[in-house]
């Protein structure tokens, strides 16, 4: 009896210590020269990520602790036409269906009930042009100290956090940013830090919330488009000249500040607004239902 009983707990111990196992893996590029632009292409279908600047001096260092693993990620790089060129794909092998990714979205609160963990370590030394695409989990980035000239972030339904933590501006100009989510919710603190001569944020149904917390050294033409859901507008220093123009339906609540002056058709110009300011901010809202706030 003690001998089956002790059986049984060997068994019920061993797989639950399988069931909970990680397995930690490791990618590195390490080639310094032969190339003047750092192509990151990043796919994975599940996971908590996170994206900032390390102090280590190679181009991209990417670490991950994985659960329920049955395909390893696929990593390769390559230098071409001055280019290095990095891809990581991790593709679903699990067959989760539509109802289970939902569940992740809805009922996850804790980082590990989506499985596998990401870190993407980039360096300052090095000119970026990022290509990111997640589906069911969370993705922060941190992109104080980093040159980047393109930054394309593509979202199922994880929720993104955009940030310039360090309050350091881009280094370079960059020519667009753009952050499209099916389902979700898109954080994107210190935006006038980008540097971006356009920034492209769209959500089906979830939120945008972006706030620009200082004036911008240059224009930007910035695009927030939502479905079903809502943008929120922040201007935390009020001498930058911006001119926003909204689309809405019927179904849509909108709410400027009483210092903003309305020039008819839906577009609103703050008291620092020149029609013909180098550094002028120009926003086009278009939600179909829910609501606009600015403040």
């Amino acid at each position: 009896m003690l001998t089956r009983f002790s059986l049984l707990f060997c068994l019920f111990y061993g797989w639950n210590a399988g069931a909970w196992a990680q397995l930690s893996k490791e990618f590195i590029v390490e080639e310094k020269h032969g190339y003047n632009l750092v192509q990151v292409d990043f796919n994975i279908y599940k996971g908590i990520s996170e994206i900032k600047r390390h102090i280590e001096d190679i181009p991209v260092h990417i670490t991950c602790e994985l659960s329920k693993v049955n395909i390893l990620p696929d990593f390769n790089h390559q230098i071409k036409d001055q280019v290095l060129k990095t891809e990581l794909t991790h593709r679903n092998v699990e067959s989760e269906n539509l109802g289970k990714s939902l569940s992740y979205k809805l009922f996850s609160v804790q980082n590990n009930d989506f499985d596998h963990t990401w870190k993407i370590n980039l360096n300052s030394n090095y000119l970026y042009a990022l290509n990111f695409h997640f589906g069911v989990g969370k993705a922060y980035f941190d992109l104080s100290h980093l040159p980047i000239s393109n930054c394309l972030i593509k979202s199922a339904s994880a929720d993104i956090s955009l940030d310039y933590s360090k309050k350091m501006a881009n280094s370079v100009k960059m020519d667009t940013i753009l952050v499209s989510i099916n389902m979700g919710t898109l954080q994107a603190n210190h935006l006038n830090f980008t540097n971006a001569k356009h920034m492209i944020f769209e959500a089906n149904y979830g939120s945008l919330n972006l706030i620009f917390s200082d004036k911008m050294s240059e224009g930007s033409e910035v695009s927030a488009t939502v479905g079903a859901g809502k943008v929120d507008l922040q201007f935390l220093n009020d001498s930058q000249p911006t001119i926003i123009k909204i689309k809405s339906t019927a179904m849509c609540r909108t709410t400027i500040p009483k210092n903003w002056k309305d020039i008819g058709n839906k577009t609103y110009v703050n008291k620092s607004y020149k029609e013909n300011a180098e550094d002028l901010l120009s926003l086009n809202i278009d939600v179909s239902v829910g609501s606009v706030t600015i403040r």
